[in-house]
């Protein structure tokens, strides 16, 4: 007999079914955990989950790098340069065990996640809003 965990259902839900944009949100949330994992790491002095959740969000700025299109979206060399520099502070936060290198990062982080929040939704206005009720 086979179990079924529906967290994980739902989880693999949210993400086959969700749009780029929110799929780009969900990446910068992650990133997010991960560096708040990292910090707690950190003060627990656990350095080996402090490593593992730093990899983790170092992945997902790679993954960010490498899928920004900065031919077709001028910005995209700017964006590149501060996820180079949210990425080196995590590897220095990583080998100072640092937790203000992690905040530096995450401040970067949370400076896109909130941007693109408000393009997502921005989008939604534009699409929706004029959909009248009936």
């Amino acid at each position: 007999m086979v179990m079924h965990n529906p967290y994980a259902t739902y989880q693999n839900n949210t993400v086959t079914t969700s749009s780029p944009g929110e799929l780009t949100l969900m990446l910068y949330n992650g990133c997010l955990k991960f560096i708040q994992q990292a910090k707690q790491a950190v003060a627990a002095g656990n350095i080996e989950d402090k490593n593992t959740a730093v990899q983790k969000a170092q992945a997902i700025i790679s993954e960010l790098m490498i899928t920004l299109d900065v031919k077709a979206f001028p910005a995209g060399k700017d964006m590149l340069v501060l996820y180079e520099f949210a990425n080196s502070r995590l590897i220095d936060g990583n080998i100072k065990n640092d937790i203000a290198l992690f905040d530096e990062a995450a401040g970067i982080i949370t400076e896109f996640r909130d941007t693109w929040k408000q393009v997502i939704q921005l989008n939604r206005q534009k699409q929706y809003g004029n959909v009248s009720e009936i």
